[in-house]
C-alpha cells in the first residue's frame, strides 16, 4: 500500500441528535490492528434539557475502549460493575459471550450545561478469547504513563512506547497513544506495532511531509516511521496492533462466527442477556440483516 491511507469519517446520530463521526469500519478498511470501530464525540456543550444518555444495550465478541476529555459518563454493566469515566482514564470492558450495559450522564450534571469529548473504540477479542465471561477494567489517569518530550508529551494508554508502557491489560498485542503536540512542533511515529492509524482530534497535521486534515485516520504503511508536525499544535492519537482477521459486525454484536450472531440477536429480542442492575430501559433490536 502507499505511505498513507486516509479514511475520512461519517457522520452518525447515536440518538437524541448525539452526532458522532466514525472512521472504521469503513469502506476501504475493517480494522486497524485489533481495532474495528472508531467513534470521536464532541466537543460540544449540551444543554440542560439535552439527553445524551445511552439506555442499556448488549455486544458480544469485543471490547469497548472508551477514553475522555472532557466531560464525564457513568458506566453501569450486568456484571454489576457502576464506573465513573472521566478524563484519562481507560475503561476497557470485555464483552466476551455477552454483557449489557448503559452510558449516562452523571447525576449532578443533569439539569445544567455540560461539555462532552472523548472517543469511543471497539477491539475484536482473538478467536479462542470471544466467548470468554464478560468483565469490566478501570485504569485511572494517574496510573497511566506519560512521557515528556522536547516537543511532545505522550501518554502510553495500551502497549508500550517511548520507553514506556501501559498498565491496562489486553487480550492480544494492542496499541493506543495520545499525544499533546506542541505548535509547530514534530515527533517520529515509532514503528511499535504491526498495524498503525493516527488520528488528529483537533488540527491539521503533516505525516511524513504529507498533509492530513483533521479527523482523518491515517494508516500507515508497515514499517514506516513518518514525522508527525503541527503548525498550531494538535492532540493526536496513534492506535494499532497485531491484526485479527476479518470479524463479522452486525450492529453491537461481533464474531468469528456469523451464526453467533444470529445466536445473540435471538437472545437479545427474548431478553435473555442478564440485566443491568437498577435499569429497566432498553435499546430493542433493530432490523435484521444477516
Amino acid at each position: 500500500m502507499s505511505e498513507l491511507q486516509l479514511i475520512r469519517p461519517h457522520a452518525k446520530d447515536l440518538g437524541g441528535g448525539f452526532m458522532v463521526r466514525r472512521s472504521l469500519p469503513a469502506a476501504q478498511r475493517q480494522a486497524v490492528g485489533p481495532f474495528l470501530f472508531f467513534d470521536h464525540f464532541g466537543p460540544i456543550t449540551a444543554g440542560p434539557a439535552d439527553h445524551h444518555d445511552v439506555r442499556p444495550h448488549p455486544h458480544i465478541g469485543l471490547a469497548t475502549v472508551t477514553y475522555l476529555f472532557e466531560g464525564a459518563q457513568v458506566h453501569r454493566d450486568s456484571t454489576g460493575v457502576v464506573q465513573l469515566i472521566e478524563p484519562g482514564a481507560i475503561n476497557w470492558m470485555t464483552a466476551g459471550r455477552g454483557i449489557v450495559h448503559s452510558e449516562r450522564t452523571p447525576a449532578e450534571w443533569r439539569g445544567r450545561a455540560r461539555r462532552s469529548h472523548g472517543l469511543q473504540l471497539w477491539c475484536a477479542l482473538p478467536a479462542e478469547h470471544e466467548e470468554d465471561p464478560p468483565s469490566f477494567q478501570h485504569t485511572p489517569a494517574q496510573q497511566l504513563p506519560e512521557v515528556v518530550l522536547p516537543q511532545a508529551a505522550v501518554r502510553v494508554l495500551i502497549g508500550a512506547a517511548f520507553g514506556a508502557t501501559s498498565p491496562v491489560t489486553t487480550l492480544s498485542p494492542t496499541l493506543y497513544l495520545d499525544i499533546a503536540l506542541a505548535a509547530g512542533g514534530s515527533l517520529a511515529i515509532p514503528d511499535v506495532a504491526q498495524e498503525r492509524a493516527v488520528y488528529s482530534v483537533d488540527a491539521d497535521i503533516t505525516l511524513g511531509g504529507v498533509p492530513v486534515p483533521a479527523a482523518t485516520l491515517a494508516v500507515l504503511a508497515p514499517g514506516a516511521q513518518p514525522t508527525l508536525h503541527a503548525e498550531r499544535g494538535a492532540r493526536v492519537v496513534v492506535i494499532g496492533g497485531q491484526p485479527l482477521g476479518p470479524r463479522f459486525m452486525v450492529w453491537n454484536f461481533v464474531s468469528s462466527r456469523k451464526e453467533r450472531i444470529r445466536e445473540a440477536e435471538d437472545a437479545w429480542e427474548a431478553q435473555r442477556f442478564d440485566p443491568v442492575p437498577g435499569e429497566t430501559e432498553f435499546i430493542p433490536l433493530p432490523p435484521r440483516r444477516l
